[in-house]
């Protein structure tokens, strides 16, 4: 004999519900992302080639998001590096115009001192935190002011004067400088400031290491620039030389050579910065061309996964209407339940 009682009944369809309950949940999340809930239980053998593909799409998605900080950043190095250009060419305007000698030696010495400033402030741009000429040490201002107060650049080129002459700048006997004098003192002492351990050591922080991004799956490149390169040092140079000596007591033969000199090394920091812009061109187009390569492997990776994961939406949706209906007549049921009791059926 089987022995039926109400609590039976109850704990049975208690447990039914349950059950319903947690396969409603995993059908309203298929009817929602259109992708079936446990992808382990509906692929068995074939999740390995699910759980490689996502692996992959999100790689790609990771370096695609690094390549737009990138991106940003090599556009404001050309942004910058356009600014350089135009400060170098309106320098060099003025250079020209001083050795026909239109232009007196103090408007000459203020375009110098301009473009020196201008050029600190450009190679000091930061984007994001980061500062775009520093190489590697991006946390790092990468070219010190020569126009500061004790700024060691222009202590170094003054005491190089005095060390060379004799005398300062200012001095009544800078007169008597010659032409050979300022050349040889322009090759021996004061380029070898602007190169190599003097640039390092007074002007520069930056690092000759660039930063090296991964811009696909199997592909890296430098994405950035440093304010050691040979065009920019000798914009320094010529834009130093001029502001510093174009108004002191040197002879004119003197100034006209720096006139000259300068105006050489300008014309050779206009190519040694457009080198760098092309470079950087360059780049940009990888960067472009590996984000375009990346977002097609990207949809391919997106179909696959969508093939393997893939729930008809209709079905989805009929499952959690036909759920939700059961739960719903097997709570009423466990409610009519519920009322009967002993008592009730006697009376």
């Amino acid at each position: 004999m089987t022995s039926v009682s109400s609590a039976a009944i109850s704990n049975a369809m208690r447990s039914q519900q349950m059950r319903m309950q947690a396969e409603l949940v995993k059908a309203t999340k298929e009817s929602s992302t259109g992708r079936v809930a446990d992808v382990g239980l509906a692929l068995g053998g074939r999740t390995t080639q699910a759980v490689t593909f996502q692996r992959d799409l999100d790689r790609l998605n990771v370096i695609i998001d690094s390549n737009g900080l990138v991106g940003a950043r090599l556009s404001s190095t050309q942004t910058s590096l356009g600014q350089l250009s135009t400060a170098a060419q309106a320098f060099l305007k003025a250079l020209t115009t001083a050795s026909s000698s239109d232009s007196s030696n103090s408007l000459t010495q203020s375009s110098g001192k301009a473009t020196i400033q201008q050029l600190t402030s450009i190679l000091n741009t930061s984007v994001n935190g980061e500062y775009l000429f520093a190489g590697t040490n991006t946390d790092v201002k990468p070219i010190n002011d020569f126009t500061a107060a004790g700024s060691p650049a222009k202590t170094a080129f003054d005491a190089a004067f005095v060390a060379n002459f004799g005398f300062t700048q200012d001095d009544p006997l800078a007169a008597d400088i010659t032409a050979a004098q300022m050349d040889d003192f322009i090759t021996n002492d004061v380029a070898p400031q602007f190169t190599g351990a003097g640039w390092q050591g007074n002007w520069s922080n930056a690092t000759d290491q660039q930063i090296v991004s991964r811009i696909a799956l199997n592909e890296t490149t430098p994405t950035s620039t440093s304010a050691n390169s040979i065009g920019i040092q000798k914009l320094a140079m010529a834009a130093a030389m001029v502001g510093s000596l174009m108004s002191s007591n040197i002879s004119q033969a003197a100034k006209n050579t720096v006139v000259s000199r300068s105006t050489l090394l300008v014309g050779e920091a206009l190519s040694g910065i457009g080198q760098i812009q092309s470079e950087t061109g360059i780049v940009q187009k990888r960067v472009s061309d590996a984000n375009d390569r990346m977002t097609t492997q990207v949809d391919l990776f997106e179909r696959h996964i969508l093939d393997l994961e893939a729930v008809d939406p209709a079905e989805a949706a009929t499952r959690v209407a036909d759920l939700t209906q059961h739960i719903e007549t097997s709570f009423a049921l466990t409610a009519r339940l519920q009322q009967l009791s002993l008592l009730n059926y006697l009376t």
